[in-house]
């Protein structure tokens, strides 16, 4: 019994050693792939460089990746699918009533990921990335604002509607640019305060 008792624990020591390993690795190829994406296109950047930058070698790289592309993609799932839970932690009356909670919560984690969010809306981004932003935005963030005023002009719905949106990835753009001068809740805040005050101008 016992001989299996420490059988079971050696086997979890070395499976969390392993998962350190792993995490390891796939942080040094993220920061080594942000790091080259400030002065090259995705297109450019080969599995070689990376790993030789990572110091790692190409057969680790393939135990994860197919490819640089692959290893983009999957950064890119990762953040987004962390966005969508932070985002779907607060339901319509919650968006309503303080919006700064969820913005707060967003910023948060564009601060944690800002290396790899500020690569990706920049020169050398994604557009499928940001494409994808902005409809999270669109459908998480603003849509129940935006209800009354859809009711009031349908006819330029559209125009206002993208106008606020690209308003919104303007300001984490800058707030990224400018070092995260701004705590997330204070731009949580400033954000509320420019789209409620847009919102109401423009009904």
């Amino acid at each position: 019994m016992n001989k299996q008792v420490n059988i079971s624990n050696q086997t979890q020591k070395s499976q969390k050693k392993t998962d350190r390993r792993v995490r390891k690795t796939k942080e040094a190829l993220r920061h080594c792939l942000a790091e080259l994406l400030k002065t090259e296109k995705i297109n450019d950047i080969s599995v070689k460089e990376l790993t030789d930058m990572a110091d790692i070698n190409r057969g680790t790289f393939y135990l994860h990746y197919r490819d640089v592309f692959d290893l983009l993609e999957q950064l890119e799932n990762e953040l987004m699918a962390e966005l969508e839970l932070t985002l779907n932690r607060f339901d319509s009356a919650q968006m309503k009533a303080r919006p700064s909670r969820l913005f707060e919560e967003v910023f948060k984690l564009i601060s944690e990921n800002s290396d790899l969010v500020e690569i990706l809306l920049g020169e050398n981004g994604d557009i499928h990335f940001v494409s994808c932003l902005l409809e999270v935005i669109r459908n998480k963030c603003l849509s129940d604002f935006m209800e009354d005023f859809r009711a009031k002009d349908s006819e330029h719905f559209d125009i206002y509607y993208n106008y606020i949106i690209h308003g919104c990835l303007g300001i984490v753009r800058y707030w990224l640019s400018n070092g995260l001068n701004e705590s997330p809740g204070e731009l949580a805040k400033i954000l509320e305060k420019i789209i409620q005050d847009g919102i109401r101008g423009m009904t």
